[in-house]
């Protein structure tokens, strides 16, 4: 059997319209000094608070295309570097998302990199320190990355347990940006924005959002993002009632506990 090399064009993975980011804290100068520096980044937030958003707001804001994995817990190795596969009589080499992006010199966005088996994570180790390398085992080879190749990684420190947070030997690799949620007049112009609706709407749902969020200390795992507060209002601009929208895309996606939905919900009746 002969072996190939299959070729991907990469521009595929350029994005064309430039996605609206509201910045919060100095973070586009940051993450430009360090695309710029060929210094990896890792972005630590809550759920929902725009960290992919603002990968895909950088990646267009500095002209490289986007390879974006969302990191599971059965995704290996082999998914990000390649592997071979039969194609027909001939053995077919298939790059790997990472191995793409280190090759052409894009930016490889992992997204909660903690969900990943624990071997994945050692190969990003020589890719992020000086050396920027990704051996190909499999090939025998090694491959030094492209100079404008930049390795983005995200997670939600909050969320993760002692099993799956990141090693010491992991984090202290990166450049960190830590997210939170906006403020309340930048979250109201994203809502706005993005939902299409109008501004007392909008600042509506975030002064909802501030109330949700300070139910974390009372049973609440994870506080309502501004994704869903978009999903509201969206639904609300489509006719849908208020209370309604509200419970169906704040409510029931945050909690499964009955009282809690209710105390939302009521939290939902003295807002609007």
């Amino acid at each position: 059997m002969s072996q190939q090399s299959r070729e991907v064009d990469v521009e595929q993975y350029r994005i064309e319209r430039e996605p609206f980011y509201a910045e919060v804290h100095g973070e586009i100068g940051l993450f430009t000094i360090a695309a710029n520096s060929k210094m990896p980044v890792m972005l630590k937030g809550p759920t929902g608070c725009g960290k992919t958003r603002f990968v895909q707001h950088m990646a267009y804001r500095l002209g490289r295309p986007l390879i974006t994995v969302a990191c599971h817990e059965d995704l290996t190795a082999s998914d990000l570097v390649g592997r071979y596969l039969l194609k027909g009589q001939e053995t077919v080499w298939f790059d790997g998302n990472l191995k793409l992006g280190v090759k052409h010199g894009e930016i490889v966005y992992l997204d909660e990199i903690v969900e990943a088996r624990k071997d994945t994570t050692v190969i990003i180790h020589p890719l992020s320190d000086d050396r920027r390398l990704l051996p190909i085992e499999k090939k025998g080879q090694v491959i030094e990355a492209a100079d404008n190749f930049l390795l983005v990684i995200s997670y939600n420190p909050g969320y993760q347990s002692v099993l799956k947070d990141l090693k010491q030997s992991t984090k202290q690799r990166f450049m960190a940006i830590q997210f939170d949620y906006p403020a309340p007049d930048i979250e109201t112009t994203v809502v706005e924005r993005e939902a299409g609706v109008d501004r007392d709407l909008a600042a509506k749902l975030v002064k909802l959002a501030g109330k949700v969020r300070n139910l974390k200390n009372h049973g609440l795992e994870e506080g309502v993002s501004t994704r869903l507060l978009i999903y509201a209002g969206t639904l609300i601009r489509q006719g849908v009632a208020t209370d309604r929208a509200c419970d169906v895309a704040i409510a029931r996606p945050i909690t499964d506990d009955p009282d809690m939905q209710r105390s939302i919900l009521e939290l939902v009746k003295a807002i609007f």
